[in-house]
């Protein structure tokens, strides 16, 4: 019945059309002008776009003209028809055109020019022109006319008559000033001061807010006009920072005052003058001398002129032509989608692979483990296979027994635990993490009573040991690489004040042995040769026991910090402003005695620049680039001491550069305290209050008031509560995870296993551009025997590739690498299941320059090393040319992996996920149509992803992607795909963050639940190994007495589909809903509300109804004139 009574309507529209068109008395007019408003009024809004594919636009819009232009223009008709213009306006695109075409714009101005004092008449032909201004073209056209000119006789000081006449005025200007002609014009006119003083009044006056979206349009005028810089100039020069930041000081908590206080926030960012940050050059305060680098120093400075970005004349956003959404980015080239490009290594540069994989030799004592004395490896560059150590200098560290009984005990108890996971399945893990305390985790440690480490030893000896000691706390926090524990005692006795200091203090840590950290600092080789190691590193990390909770957002917190920048601007005298702290100023002394905290970085790893002290307990902190560039600046860790206990300190970062990060939904830096660390407590936490990631007013040599140009910086801004008076504190982004201490875990690892059970080879790679070695170690079982049947099982083995730490920042992958390493090398039975069915090729850091020197994303030569895969060059990217040289060396001998999986970190989404490669679902999402036989596609990439979403508590399969975009061409993932033909070639992401879903939904990661992922996976390879084709029936009988039937059936379903299955065409972007006070700095965005016409059409609505505005009864004909 709805769909026949649709289609009367659509059959009457155009009948009517034509009689109004031809009709030129009133009453027929009237009735049909009727017809057409109960037509339009029920129903969709495809009746509206029936009504303008026939005309009804040109119409209406002729029928205006005809009517106004009489000698007395008759309103009975005109309101009716004001109201129906309107609503087809609202919904034609090319309605602007189209009465400018009529000449219907004058007509609307001369009326409403006519009708000042009819306030009725008046508000319709401010509808008309609310929606002629919706196109910027015939919105400047009315700019021309002396649309702005009428509009400001209409807009009056504070008043309570007329509110909804001046409400739709403020609703039109703001839509004119969307034409930066219009801007131009009101600036030139003064209407900037003007726009200041009429919402100075009426913010003064409306006590009761009642007028409050009055207000919020005539800020809104103001944040188009600024976005040109001669507005920004204008509003400076009427003193809008100080109106608005007054205001904004009164009205903060009102939530009446949303719109209000949205809209000055705004303003008060875009038009903050914009300034250089207080460094003496953006590049990196370290430099190094790498072959082929080139300098990435920033352009000079450009005449202001350049940088106006009042741009071009206007281009109608209107167009014809519908925009089409396409991910240009995505790859649609079948033939690089499919392709395998010949090898790029000659068969005599593979050859020198050979000596990495032994186990792939005829020779069975080529594999027993050697003894004796480590040889050195000579430093050298720019041959290939000078990067590449002699068979006879690989390291092969004897076995330490004595070790290895304390270590086997704990990883029995450990991954027990994780396989009794497995075994309960995904639902069950940590069910009692749901039910953690909300209680600051800061609680625990701001006591200085603290009588208990964590393992419930009694530490009041120790604390009033460590208060009575002649320690200084400040050589022990960071002591020197070589003489370990400088302090009040005479040189000689150093090493005996270490020794006692640690004999003291130090709490047994597994994996980790603090005199061979300092072995292993002493041979890493930094770019500016570090002489001092920091604590945590040296002393270890306890991990906690559970996880902690995500920080919950402090309502205002981001609108109160940007606040207290524009006071900054305001009133300076406030501000100290002394540089404590400075890589580029070596002879800066910080006075132990000065109110002010102190800072250190020059450490492995460390990263800050440069401290200022902006008021007693507030520091601007920057952060270094990495080395030989400009950017990259997120990464930051540093020491800090001298504070007082129970004082909040606040820090803020403010030359951050992703343009969006998890500290805005959650996340908190890490903190390590070295009083805790010696009173038994050696552990990174998850530390900061009022917390929030914005966008601020420092620029990349930019001109001054420049708003838009040059690349733009963020601030992190955190309150940290110390636990100890006098202490030395570190503050990272993430868990910190050095070269050093990777080096050290390896030899550990080396010496602890069973040799007889864990074939377990330590190899060099190469030699990094920094000359440190890039470690490759290789993970199996020895065979049984040395008969022929076991050594040919030994030498067929599937070979397992996994790689970490190409990007120094993402310290969270060596955490999850470590987690991988010990479960492969640990006693648990599908560890040793894993051993005895693959060979596992790992290179746990990619990257070891640039996590040694503080590094975010680069290597030495100051470029993305996971953007080098398709060409590295050995002498310039030696360990991504190595790395790729060695899975073309296990491809040209058949042995290709059966999973190539790179270990990363996310900063912008949370839980654990992969990225793969698939050709089809690439195409799909691209909207390629190609035939069925070239979409043929082995579909097994998706296992993997889907047997973790069942394992592991940390992983989602919902954030997985699988499709091959151009820009990551370069990327390990998509070359090893496409070159090497493995099909399941993967990233693993891990936030930085923690998790929205699951066992571990609402809490933060620690590098317990990183390390566990990293075990995860592992089992991951295993149940991917029981689900193959291929897999041996002893291996499916072994695996089901160690797995129930439960996980064998969930798990060994060849063909059933996965229960989180979702889209897998996410992209790589932010998951996180937009934050609830995102600033946004754009004058003209798209989420303003007068983009929405919903309002309008609820006025026209009503009005059809009522056509008297009771609010707006009034004494005499007319209202106060506002005089610009």
């Amino acid at each position: 019945m709805q769909a026949k009574s649709c289609q009367r309507g659509n059959s009457v529209i155009p009948t009517c059309l034509l009689s109004l068109q031809n009709s030129s008395d009133k009453a027929s007019i009237l009735a049909i002008l009727q017809v057409l408003g109960d037509l339009l009024s029920v129903g969709t809004d495809k009746r509206i776009y029936y009504m303008i594919s026939k005309g009804g636009s040109e119409a209406l819009l002729q029928t205006l003209v005809d009517t106004a232009r009489s000698a007395s223009p008759d309103w009975d008709i005109l309101l009716p028809l004001f109201r129906l213009l309107a609503k087809v306006g609202l919904r034609d695109k090319k309605f602007g055109q189209k009465a400018l075409d009529l000449e219907a714009l004058d007509v609307t101005l001369i009326l409403a020019r006519k009708n000042l004092s009819h306030s009725q008449n008046l508000l319709h032909c401010l509808w008309v022109l609310r929606v002629f201004a919706s196109s910027v073209t015939t919105g400047a056209m009315l700019g021309i006319n002396g649309a702005m000119e009428l509009l400001f006789k209409v807009i009056s000081p504070y008043t309570r008559k007329h509110t909804r006449t001046i409400r739709a005025a403020t609703e039109v200007l703001a839509a004119l000033l969307k034409s930066k002609s219009n801007s131009r014009r009101a600036v030139n006119r003064g209407y900037v001061s003007s726009l200041l003083r009429l919402h100075q009044d009426w913010h003064s006056r409306d006590v009761t807010n009642t007028y409050v979206m009055i207000r919020h349009r005539l800020l809104l005028c103001l944040r188009h006009i600024v976005i040109l810089r001669s507005g920004r100039e204008a509003f400076l020069a009427a003193q809008g920072m100080e109106t608005l930041f007054c205001i904004a000081q009164t009205c903060l908590e009102n939530k009446n005052m949303e719109l209000v206080i949205s809209a000055v926030i705004q303003l008060l960012r875009q038009c903050y003058p914009a300034s250089q940050l207080p460094l003496v050059s953006a590049s990196s305060a370290y430099t190094f001398p790498a072959p082929g680098s080139t300098s990435s120093e920033l352009p000079h400075h450009l005449p202001e002129e350049d940088f106006d970005d009042d741009g071009d004349e206007e281009m109608d956003k209107d167009s014809d032509v519908e925009a089409v959404k396409e991910d240009d980015d995505l790859e649609t080239d079948m033939s690089k989608l499919s392709s395998k490009p010949g090898l790029d290594f000659p068969e005599e540069e593979l050859a020198q692979y050979g000596a990495m994989c032994p186990e792939l030799s005829c020779n069975f004592e080529e594999l027993e483990p050697k003894y004796g004395d480590d040889l050195s490896i000579k430093d050298t560059l720019h041959a290939n296979h000078h990067h590449i150590p002699s068979v006879t200098s690989l390291r092969q560290h004897c076995f330490n027994r004595e070790h290895s009984s304390r270590q086997q005990e704990r990883e029995g108890t450990v991954h027990i635990s994780i396989l009794n996971m497995v075994k309960t399945g995904k639902s069950q893990v940590q069910s009692s993490s749901k039910q953690r305390s909300a209680t600051n985790v800061n609680q625990r440690i701001q006591q200085n009573g603290l009588e208990t480490d964590s393992s419930g030893h009694d530490t009041s000896d120790i604390q009033a040991s460590l208060e009575q000691a002649a320690w200084d706390i400040e050589a022990i926090s960071c002591p020197r690489i070589t003489s370990s524990f400088p302090n009040s005692t005479k040189p000689e006795e150093s090493n005996e004040a270490a020794e006692r200091l640690l004999h003291t203090y130090a709490k047994h840590i597994p994996f980790h042995d603090p005199h061979l950290y300092i072995a292993k600092a002493m041979c890493t080789r930094s770019a500016v040769g570090f002489k001092t190691m920091a604590f945590p590193d040296l002393w270890g990390h306890c991990p906690r026991p559970t996880a902690q909770p995500m920080l919950d957002r402090k309502l205002g917190v981001q609108r109160i910090k940007i606040l207290e920048d524009v006071r900054r601007l305001l009133q300076p005298s406030d501000v100290i402003n002394k540089v404590v702290f400075s890589l580029d100023e070596p002879g800066l002394l910080q006075d132990s005695i000065s109110n002010c905290l102190r800072f250190y970085s020059e450490f492995e790893s460390g990263n800050l620049r440069k401290a200022i002290q902006v008021r007693e307990f507030e520091y601007d902190l920057l952060v270094n680039a990495d080395v030989n560039s400009s950017q990259h600046q997120q990464w930051f860790y540093f020491k800090v001491s001298g504070m007082r206990a129970a004082v909040p300190y606040r820090f803020n970062l403010i030359n951050c550069e992703k343009p969006n990060s998890q500290f805005n939904y959650g996340m908190q830096p890490t903190l390590y305290s070295v009083k805790e660390a010696l009173l038994g407590r050696p552990a990174w936490i998850r530390t900061g209050s009022e917390i929030c990631y914005y966008k601020n007013h420092y620029r990349q040599n930019a001109a001054p008031m420049d708003g838009a140009s040059g690349k733009r910086y963020y601030t992190l801004t955190f309150a940290v509560t110390f636990p100890h008076n006098e202490d030395a504190c570190y503050l990272a982004y993430h868990y910190p995870y050095t070269y050093s201490t990777l080096m050290t875990h390896l030899e550990i690892l080396e010496r602890s296993i069973d040799h007889r059970e864990v074939y377990f080879r330590h190899d060099v790679l190469c030699q990094t551009l920094g000359g440190n070695p890039c470690p490759l170690v290789t993970v199996t079982a020895f065979p049984e025997s040395n008969s022929t049947e076991h050594l040919e099982q030994f030498r067929c083995r599937p070979y397992q590739v996994i790689t970490a730490r190409v990007h120094p920042g993402e310290s969270n992958a060596s955490w999850v690498m470590k987690g991988t390493l010990e479960f492969l090398v640990s006693s648990d039975p599908v560890a040793k299941l894993l051993r005895e069915n693959f060979v596992f090729k790992i290179i746990p850091m990619l990257n070891p320059d640039g996590v040694i020197n503080g590094n975010h994303r680069c290597s030495l030569r100051g470029e993305d090393l996971n953007r080098q895969w398709l060409f590295p060059q050995a002498h310039l990217q030696p360990t991504i040319y190595h790395a790729k040289g060695l899975l073309h060396y296990l491809s040209s001998t058949g042995r290709g992996p059966v999973v190539f999986c790179d270990f990363h970190g996310h900063s912008q989404k949370k839980n654990v996920f992969l990225y793969g490669c698939s050709m089809k679902e690439t195409l799909w999402q691209a909207g390629c149509t190609v035939g069925e036989s070239a979409l043929l596609e082995d579909v097994s990439y998706r296992t993997l992803p889907k047997i973790l979403d069942k394992l592991a508590p940390a992983f989602t399969m919902h954030s997985c992607s699988f499709l091959v975009e151009k820009s990551r061409a370069s990327t390990a993932r998509v070359v090893v795909w496409r070159e090497m033909g493995v099909s399941r070639s993967y990233t693993m992401e891990s936030s930085y963050c923690g998790c929205n879903q699951g066992p571990y939904q609402g809490l933060q990661f620690g590098t317990g639940e990183l390390e566990e992922m990293g075990a995860m996976y592992c089992l991951g390879l295993l149940i991917l190994e029981l689900k193959s084709a291929s897999c041996s029936h002893r291996l499916l009988a072994q695996a089901s007495t160690l797995l129930n039937a439960d996980v064998l059936e969930c798990h060994l379903q060849r063909s059933s589909s996965s229960s989180s299955s979702s889209s897998s065409r996410t992209s790589e972007v932010d998951d996180e809903p937009s934050c609830m006070e995102e600033i946004d700095y754009s004058a003209d965005s798209s989420s303003d509300s007068e983009q929405n016409f919903t309002e309008l059409d609820r006025q026209i609505q009503e009005c059809a109804f009522n056509n008297d505005e009771e609010e707006e009864k009034e004494e005499g004909t007319g209202w106060r004139r506002f005089v610009p």
